[in-house]
């Protein structure tokens, strides 16, 4: 199933005259029933930091089973789109939430059930740029929401956070995943922080 983004492709010609490659939808669509009203197209994505350029390369977005986060030293351009949130993504257990989590490739990235005040609460060791392009979209962090609407946007640096729709009206977004590393003084923080969610 194909994306809903159109996506033009340049690359290089035999004499290293600039071409374009492809012309068209993103070839890949990803849903999940687990998350209904939810569906995501991954515009491209890079493996290596300086990206190799070559004149022509596969596609690194064909269908297959995807990651939410990049490669190491890799980005992952993206963009998503939120029905109106329903009940039922409220609604979710833990397991449930970790399950959406793992069909994306990182399981270990929910928060539901680790202190996540939203099920869909999760973090990623990435720097995410992230566009609001049509709509409005809440971000939730631990201790508070921050309303988004067209145009704005967020630089989202490995924190805990969660998206909500709460309009009546789709969300569209982009995202920028660009791989990162945490500070070794953060990463601790987080141990304490999981292991006082666990005693309560």
């Amino acid at each position: 199933m194909t994306g809903f983004i159109r996506r033009v492709v340049t690359g290089h010609d035999k004499n290293g005259k600039a071409i374009v490659l492809s012309d068209g939808l993103t070839p890949t669509l990803k849903t999940n029933p687990l998350r209904p009203g939810h569906q995501s197209t991954e515009v491209w994505r890079t493996s290596a930091t300086p990206a190799p350029i070559t004149a022509t390369e596969p596609d690194p977005t064909l269908p297959g089973p995807g990651a939410i986060h990049p490669a190491p030293r890799g980005t992952v351009i993206r963009v998503a789109e939120w029905a109106p949130e329903p009940k039922a993504i409220r609604e979710l257990t833990p397991e449930a939430a970790r399950e959406i989590f793992k069909a994306m490739g990182n399981e270990n990235a929910s928060m539901h059930g680790r202190g996540g005040r939203h099920p869909i609460m999760h973090r990623t060791e990435t720097i995410d740029y992230a566009v609001i392009l049509e709509g409005e979209l809440t971000m939730i962090l631990d201790d508070e929401d921050v309303a988004l609407k067209q145009g704005d946007i967020v630089v989202q640096r490995g924190t805990s956070h969660s998206w909500a729709n709460r309009s009546d009206k789709p969300c569209k977004i982009l995202f920028v995943l660009i791989d990162g590393e945490f500070d070794a003084e953060l990463k601790q923080t987080f141990v304490k922080q999981e292991h006082q969610g666990e005693e309560k």
